[in-house]
């Protein structure tokens, strides 16, 4: 009998999962552990304004949400100079993280980092002065983008150099598309950033772990780009946005897909019937007689007006249609 860890590692792998493997602590179903560093990440979310360790401002409102960037430490490209650049070598960032090893023996460990490099990036400079200096302010945003990546490999280093063989994958975000298409020309995509993730994604595989990317939106135009340079794992929660069947024929079995019921268009709106067809049609398309899917929860349920009972029916759902229990 395959432990959680072997379960998920083989669906990541296409060798032949036991059963489906599950991302779902809402419903304390999961074989996946999460050890994080100290990363301040969107901050207390009980209040209105709360700044992250790269000192960008979050802000939110009196609706309960993880709140947006607002305050951006470099709006100027004067203000560079200036800029105090967090140290991926503090040991604040480490400490308490061998204790969150406790009650992880057998199951798939993770460890990871909040906004990679496009949101880090935006998040620093600000979305349109981002897109801008795509263009007209090359070298500076290609220094900004270089130093946020040593960080990111950096911490990548530090953390394997800490907990050597503990932690199986790394996983991230970078939202990279609107409904319809990606942010940018995805030309411009491969040139500027496709070597950049590389660079991040080899430091993770040189650590043991596979790599997992969270992206949403309409992304299709890089998902091949992603397999090229060792992305094992991406978590789409817009399956419907980018096309279930669509996906499915481009890219099942040479990615191992991490998702659930669209968290737009199904699981706010729909019904059991729904939901029950959805699950099924993206187990069939997305997932392998070897593997190649992970379901896994989108977990501020509140955001998006879904409530536990519906959280249930889905999980229900994909437990019926689960393919590869025997």
């Amino acid at each position: 009998m395959q432990t959680p860890k072997e379960i998920i590692t083989a669906a990541i792998e296409f060798k032949n999962p036991e059963r489906l493997p599950v991302i779902f602590d809402a419903l304390y179903a999961s074989d996946r552990r999460y050890v994080g560093w100290n990363q301040i990440g969107t901050g207390d979310h009980r209040k209105l304004l709360t700044f992250d360790e790269w000192n960008c401002g979050w802000q939110r409102t009196a609706q309960k949400n993880m709140g947006q960037i607002t305050v951006h430490p470099i709006p100027e490209w004067s203000d560079l100079d200036k800029y105090e650049w967090p140290n991926p070598d503090d040991p604040k960032f480490f400490e308490g993280m061998e204790a969150r090893f406790e009650g992880t023996e057998g199951y798939y460990v993770q460890t990871g980092i909040f906004m990679l490099l496009f949101e880090r990036m935006h998040g620093l400079r600000g979305f349109e002065n981002t897109l801008l200096d795509l263009y007209i302010e090359r070298e500076k945003i290609e220094e900004l983008a270089d130093r946020i990546v040593d960080f990111d490999i950096r911490m990548i280093e530090n953390i394997a150099a800490r907990f050597p063989g503990r932690i199986d994958g790394f996983s991230f975000s970078d939202d990279w598309g609107t409904e319809r298409a990606l942010f940018i020309d995805p030309v411009l995509w491969r040139e500027f950033f496709k070597p950049r993730y590389k660079k991040i994604f080899d430091a993770a595989h040189k650590a043991g772990w596979h790599v997992w990317m969270h992206s949403c939106g309409k992304v299709n135009a890089i998902v091949g780009d992603l397999i090229d340079i060792g992305c094992n794992v991406i978590n789409l929660q817009q399956p419907r946005a980018l096309g279930i069947e669509e996906m499915g024929k481009e890219y099942a079995g040479r990615i191992c897909f991490e998702s659930l019921c669209d968290i737009q268009h199904t699981l706010p709106f729909k019904g059991e019937a729904d939901i029950d067809a959805e699950a099924k049609l993206l187990l069939d398309c997305w997932g392998t007689e070897r593997g190649g899917f992970i379901l896994s929860d989108y977990g501020d349920g509140e955001a998006i007006g879904v409530a536990p009972e519906k959280k249930k029916m889905m999980y229900d759902a994909f437990m019926k249609h689960d393919r590869w229990r025997k």
